[in-house]
């Protein structure tokens, strides 16, 4: 019986150092801001655009747009013409939009549905979108 409530002792000592026991609260938490609300804030993209960004997270320059269409996104976006990578993007617009590596919409590279967006691969540029 010793050994058994010792056992016992040291598994909730373990399990109270790496705070995995359930947590009691008095107060209820408050509930989180709606998901896309907080992202596009982080992301600084004003609602109705699609925003592209030469810094990972929404950081760096930032390109936008409210057309269902570009062809080529280099002739309103200055770190797209100076050659540099798209590190994120955030679509703030109603519709998914699918985004190519080439412009005139060809070469393809992925799409993103309406009020989300992230960290891309970082190795192209977006030279081209449009509404799917």
């Amino acid at each position: 019986m010793r050994r058994v409530t010792s056992l016992v002792i040291t598994s909730l000592a373990l399990v109270a150092a790496l705070g995995t026991a359930p947590a009691v609260s008095a107060a209820p938490a408050p509930a989180p801001a709606p998901a896309a609300r907080a992202a596009a804030a982080v992301f600084r993209c004003d609602p109705g655009h699609f925003c592209i960004y030469s810094g990972w997270g929404g950081a760096g320059s930032r390109c936008q747009w409210t057309s269902a269409r570009v062809a080529n996104t280099a002739d309103g976006c200055a770190f797209i013409r100076r050659g540099k990578k798209v590190l994120s993007l955030w679509n703030g617009t109603g519709h998914r939009i699918q985004y190519y590596k080439q412009t005139n919409f060809q070469a393809r590279v992925g799409s993103t549905a309406a009020g989300h967006g992230g960290n891309l691969q970082g190795s192209y540029q977006i030279r081209s979108f449009k509404k799917q």
